[in-house]
Parts: C-alpha cells; structure tokens; sequence
C-alpha cells in the first residue's frame, strides 16, 4: 500500500467492499492490519501476498484462522504469534474461525502494536458498513417486487420509515468510518475517532440486518436465501469490533448478542 503512495483512506473503501461482498478470506487482516505491522518489523510476506494472516479478537477466536498461515493476537500491548489452535463454532459458518493462543513475541512497540489494534477495529468497522449497505441493496430489490393487498409492501409506510432508519444510520457511519482513517492517518484523536466509529457501524449494520429480516418476511430466516450470509457475518464483526465493556454498553443499547 506504502509503495502505491496509499494510505488508510485509500483502503478503507476497498475493505468496505469486501464486506459488501462477504468475502469468505483474511483480506482485512492480512491487508490492513498484518502487512503493515509486519512490514514495520522487515517482514514484507504479507504486503507481496505471499503470507494470509488472521487476527485473533477476544478469547483467541479468529476468523479465518482455519486458512491463515500466520494469526496475529494483539493483547496487552504487545503483538504475538499464534500458537495452536482448534476449530470453533460462530454464528456465521463461513468465518472457518479458530481459536488461537498467544505463543512467540513479535514486538511490543507500543506505536505499532497500537496503530494494529486501531487498524483491526477500524477495519470491522469498514466491513459492517458494506455488510449493511448489502443488506438494504436486498431489501430495497425485495419490497419492491412482493405484492401485498394488490400493491408493493415498500409502499407501505411501516416499511419505508424501517429501511429509511437503517439508510440514515448507514449515512451517518460511514463517513464517520473514512474519517477514523483520515485521524488514523494523521495520528490526531485516533482512538477516539475509530471507538466512534466502530459504534456507529456496529449500530447500523445491526439496524440493517434487523430491518431487513423484518421486511422480507418468513424468507429472511432461511439459510437457503442469502440475507442469512451478510446478517450474520454483520453480528460477528459487531461482536468482536467492540471487545469489552464496549460491547457490553452497544449490547445493552441495541440488543447486539454478546457471544459469537
């Protein structure tokens, strides 16, 4: 990314589109979390594409863990490699998600251990707000096609105000999440920035899938349809974008589950 001459909010448009995609691959982890870190540390593997790299997140549990070559925990203020791991169940299967433990050293820098931990956090926040806009894309095509009483069911206004909700939430976090990069980027109140804007996006890609399911009736809880794919996708990264106490305020405010 360093060698095009792009920094984070180049990035966090095309991570965006990766949730939008549920893409069933480390591609955050690897791409805007592991290569930087590592890359700080002379390793370029990750950077060249030559190393996938999961991030662990609360627990050890990291998505994608099962096709990783390398899982990150960053815990403490300080980087390790993962050691063994053993398969875990989440509500989103195609996360073929692990458990990790912490094994060697990689660096204890706070400035690059930190600048990861704000990266992994800002990059769920990036996939939520895809994962959202995904889900009001299928919802939107949906209403407008089913017929009820002899007329579309987005005609009728319990609909259009819920899909108009989940619109304006998806609004309002996704600059918020460009601009957590631009503070990312420039080192100004980037905690603060990202924390906010993973909140905003776990708020409304959570909105998103629950307006969504509502609108498209009984078909919105079948495995069969692919609704399922990107509201459960949206629930994990809410989960563990928001670690903490953190997840335990958003849990109670939203009614996010507090458990993968």
């Amino acid at each position: 990314m360093t060698d095009l001459g792009l920094d984070e909010t180049d990035l966090v448009p095309v991570i965006e589109e990766v949730g939008h995609a549920a893409v069933a691959l480390p591609v955050t982890a690897t791409a805007f979390v592991a290569a930087p870190l590592l890359m700080a540390l002379g390793d370029d593997r990750a950077a060249a594409g030559l190393l996938r790299v999961a991030v662990a997140g609360p627990g050890g549990l990291a998505p994608f863990g099962g096709q990783a070559d390398l899982v990150l925990h960053l815990d403490g203020g300080v980087a390790r490699t993962g050691g063994p791991r053993t398969a875990a169940s989440t509500v989103d299967t195609s996360l073929d998600a692990v458990v990790s433990t912490p094994a060697g050293v990689l660096t204890d820098d706070p400035a690059i251990v930190g600048a990861a931990v704000a990266r992994a956090a800002l990059g769920h926040a990036a996939e939520l707000v895809g994962l959202g806009r995904r889900m009001l894309e299928l919802t939107v095509g949906y209403v407008k096609q089913r017929h009820q009483f002899g007329a579309p069911v987005g005609s009728f206004q319990a609909v259009k105000h819920q899909l108009a909700d989940a619109y304006l939430g998806l609004e309002f976090a996704r600059p918020a999440v460009l601009a957590a990069a631009w503070a990312l980027r420039e080192g100004a109140g980037a905690r603060e920035a990202v924390d906010g804007a993973v909140v905003l996006a776990a708020d409304a890609a959570h909105a998103a899938s629950r307006a969504a399911i509502q609108c498209h009736g009984a078909i919105g809880y079948t495995v069969e349809y692919e609704l399922h794919r990107y509201a459960k996708r949206a629930w994990a990264l809410a989960a563990l974008a928001t670690p903490g106490d953190r997840l335990d305020a958003l849990a109670t405010t939203i009614g996010l589950p507090k458990e993968l």
